[in-house]
């Protein structure tokens, strides 16, 4: 039989059980549209966490701390100097395999920041060199990055995040303006700093959308206590972006004279010890090449001491990996058994429409039909019905995602991808071919002088 005959003659036969075909295609309707709607809801994840991670830096970002020596090195407690800015030249000039260094200081105590009676509830004030941009991924919108002369004058000059403006000086929501503080003095600890600088707004891709959204709907008044919608951005994602837009970066001698005193009274020398190093790797493949030679370089600069440590971003990436992989192999497995169920509903139909059709079955074999024949009509039947649901399952997977996004909004937007499409369709394919296995062989084994005489 013509593979095109049999298909018409399956669609003519779908069309003629209108009903009972869409009930049977459900269950594949449903597999397929959970399948793409599990993709694309862990596609976004994956955007999300990647985003993520390359706002802080990326995986070739190393942070290098100071650590408590080790018990077999204890009897040289008293000549572990720390992290310090020899650390940063001796880096520079001995690792090829880094390709960039920066140190951080950080001061003693919390930095309080504030502007007449507004404050900052929390901030991460650093004092850095201007390559912090490039390490930490900063971008500065308006106004500058300190410069050279600053650091040699070790002047009262910071760049500040959207978060730390928006608490000291208003948000652009609450003023119905962007708000560009550039020139205005905060105090820091009590001493005022003069603003030069701003970074841009760090946001995920689901705040920004939301942000623009917001600013075509009108404002509605709540009445009672105020209150907290939701649970906020409280994914490992959404503290990244915070955490960025709440940074404040002086320079590195500014930190160093007038936050980090080791004593008290006036003749206190400040305290040399950076808080941490950040460096970059020239090459990710290269990261234990490279971890060796910094750690090499620090073992002489700091005469044999280890009183230090590495932090790479490696675990963030495997952890990203591993959370992607049993997201997508657990929404398969639940997807899968969807397809299941809608290929036993496929097998069970067309054994009940054998049975219904053997009289029909047994006039075409006595005419000339044979075996082969009635078995690709059967199985095309299956398939036909199979592909017919995977088509409906992957239009009905738009509105799954979007409904899945209004009922549990997540930090990023889900992504359909052609992959999971493709793939949900084969599946839809494959099932309908082994749903029809069994009652195309059945009907092709009937005998025709038995089939018509079945009452």
């Amino acid at each position: 039989m013509n593979p095109w005959s049999a298909i018409s003659i399956g669609l003519k036969e779908i069309w003629a059980n209108k009903f009972r075909s869409l009930l049977t295609m459900l269950g594949i309707i449903l597999g397929v549209s959970s399948l793409v709607a599990m993709s694309a809801l862990v596609k976004g994840m994956e955007h999300g966490m990647k985003e993520a991670l390359v706002a802080i830096g990326g995986v070739e970002k190393i942070r290098i701390d100071p650590e408590d020596i080790p018990a077999e090195q204890r009897h040289l407690e008293d000549q572990a100097v720390g992290c310090t800015i020899r650390d940063v030249y001796a880096l520079q000039r001995s690792a090829p395999l880094i390709k960039l260094v920066t140190p951080e200081m950080r001061g003693m105590g919390y930095l309080h920041l504030t502007r007449g009676d507004r404050e900052v509830d929390w901030a991460s004030v650093v004092g850095t060199w201007p390559s912090a941009l490039e390490m930490n991924e900063h971008v500065v919108e308006h106004g500058r990055m300190f410069n050279e002369l600053d650091e040699e004058n070790a002047w009262n000059v910071c760049v500040i995040g959207t978060g730390i403006r928006d608490q000291l000086f208003g948000s652009p929501e609450e003023a119905g303006r962007e708000i560009i503080p550039i020139g205005e003095s905060i105090n820091i600890k009590g001493q005022p700093f003069r603003i030069i600088g701003m970074f841009q707004r760090y946001e995920s891709e689901q705040e920004q959308k939301e942000r623009e959204l917001a600013k075509h709907q009108p404002k509605q008044q709540e009445t009672g206590p105020a209150r907290r919608r939701g649970w906020g951005n409280r994914g490992r994602g959404g503290y990244v972006f915070s955490a960025k837009n709440k940074t404040l970066y002086m320079p590195l001698s500014t930190m160093w004279a007038k936050f980090r005193q080791g004593g008290s009274g006036t003749n206190a020398v400040p305290d040399p010890r950076l808080s941490a190093l950040l460096v970059k790797v020239a090459d990710v493949e290269l990261m234990e090449p490279a971890l060796q030679q910094a750690r090499n370089v620090l073992m002489h600069t700091h005469k044999g001491i280890e009183d230090f440590e590495f932090e790479t971003q490696e675990s963030w990436a495997e952890e990203i990996t591993l959370r992607i992989r049993n997201a997508r192999l657990s929404g398969g497995m639940i997807a899968a058994i969807s397809l299941l169920v809608g290929g036993i509903g496929i097998m069970n139909i067309m054994l009940a429409s054998i049975t219904e059709r053997i009289r029909e079955i047994g006039i075409r074999k006595s005419i000339g039909a044979t075996g082969a024949d009635v078995f690709v009509q059967i199985l095309m039947e299956s398939v036909v019905i199979a592909l017919l649901g995977g088509l409906a399952g992957l239009l009905a997977s738009f509105g799954l995602v979007r409904f899945l996004g209004l009922l549990s909004p997540t930090e990023n937007t889900p992504v359909i991808t052609v992959t999971a499409m493709t793939l949900a369709f084969t599946f839809s394919a494959a099932v309908g071919v082994l749903a029809g296995l069994v009652p195309a062989f059945k009907a092709a084994r009937l005998h025709p002088i038995q089939a018509l005489r079945y009452e």
